[in-house]
């Protein structure tokens, strides 16, 4: 018994030593972290999307406040009333934040995109793509598994019965972590003041990519390029390519979609 004391009563003294050296240590090397660290991170949305560029909003929250190179208008999610308020508190300016907004390059849905087989291994689109290319005849097309569903952070993105991702525009904070997630590069994150948007995604020519997909398949025959009076589209891989920018800026009354032979240019809004 007076053992068991003796060893318990080591013990304790053993622990306490090393809380009084742990106590010193903490206060001796321990970092005062600016306030304004935690204010900045209260405003923001908590997504943990990385599209600031930063491992999460503390990250971001940490190099806004402490470096005066990072600007306080990186938080695409927050839009500019988070921009507006973490300018306030960092006391530097914000400039306009583009608004942003995903799409869906593909309409390749169930019964109008060929398959090549029947795929029966995991639901996801990363590992289905890993045999063959995937499932579709269409190898540039969406797998259509929802690995950006699962990738969302705001819950913006939902399966259709079609087999195709939808958007919630009311969600969307056009992050980009689904067009990261994306193995195909189906998804484009857009200014969602964008005139036009291609549904297509293929790079295959235009015979090819018709008999593929009986969807809105753009064929790469560059008449919609050609109808651009400013050179906003161009055929790059076999598919039209619109630069949002010179055509927000520059196009009121878009002519590339009356000629396009299968409606693969719509008016994106």
């Amino acid at each position: 018994m007076f053992t068991v004391i003796m060893v318990l009563a080591v013990m304790v003294g053993i622990g306490i030593v090393f809380g009084f050296i742990l106590a010193i240590a903490n206060k001796k090397f321990s970092v005062e972290v600016n306030p304004l660290i935690h204010e900045v991170e209260d405003v923001l949305p908590k997504g943990q999307c990385g599209a600031c560029g930063y491992a999460g909003c503390a990250g971001y929250a940490e190099a806004v406040v402490l470096n005066k190179e990072v600007p306080p208008n990186l938080c695409v999610p927050g839009k500019d009333a988070v921009a507006k308020l973490v300018a306030e508190i960092t006391g530097k300016s914000a400039e306009k934040v583009e608004p942003r907004i995903a799409h869906i390059k593909c309409k390749g849905a169930i019964g109008k995109a060929k398959l090549s087989y029947n795929y029966k291994g995991i639901e996801d689109c990363a590992a289905a793509t890993l045999l063959q290319g995937g499932p579709k005849g269409c190898k540039h097309g969406c797998v259509g598994f929802g690995t950006c569903v699962n990738s969302c952070p705001f819950g913006a993105l939902s399966m259709g019965e079609d087999g195709l991702p939808k958007v919630d525009a009311k969600k969307c904070t056009g992050c980009g972590t689904c067009e990261t997630a994306c193995p195909k590069n189906v998804i484009e994150v857009m200014p969602v003041n964008s005139i036009v948007k291609v549904n297509c995604n293929s790079k295959d020519k235009g015979a090819i990519a018709r008999k593929l997909c009986s969807a809105e398949t753009c064929l790469g025959c560059g008449i919609c390029a050609k109808n651009c009076t400013y050179g906003a589209i161009k055929i790059e891989n076999n598919l039209a390519v619109v630069d949002s920018k010179i055509c927000v800026e520059k196009c009121k009354e878009p002519t590339c979609l009356a000629k396009c032979p299968t409606s693969a240019i719509k008016i994106a809004n």
